[in-house]
C-alpha cells in the first residue's frame, strides 16, 4: 500500500511539472485569446483525466479499490 501512495505522489509530481512546462511555453505561441484559452482548458481536462485514470489503476492493482469504469 505504501508503494501505491508513493506511485500516486510521483504521478502527481510528473503531471504537475508537465502542466507547469506547458503553461510556461504556451504564451510563446502567438494565438488569439479564445484559442489560447481553449487549449489551456483542454490541457487541464486531459491532465485531470490522465491523473484519475492512473490513480484508479494503481489502487485497483493493489486490490484496495475496484472501480468498474473504463474496463
Amino acid at each position: 500500500m505504501i508503494g501505491t501512495i508513493i506511485s500516486i505522489i510521483v504521478t502527481l509530481i510528473i503531471v504537475g511539472v508537465i502542466y507547469w512546462g506547458v503553461t510556461q511555453l504556451l504564451p510563446l505561441i502567438p494565438l488569439p485569446e479564445p484559442f489560447a484559452r481553449i487549449i489551456h482548458v483542454l490541457l487541464v481536462v486531459l491532465l485531470v483525466i490522465v491523473v484519475l485514470w492512473v490513480i484508479l489503476q494503481l489502487l485497483g492493482a493493489v486490490g484496495g479499490v475496484h472501480v468498474p469504469i473504463w474496463r
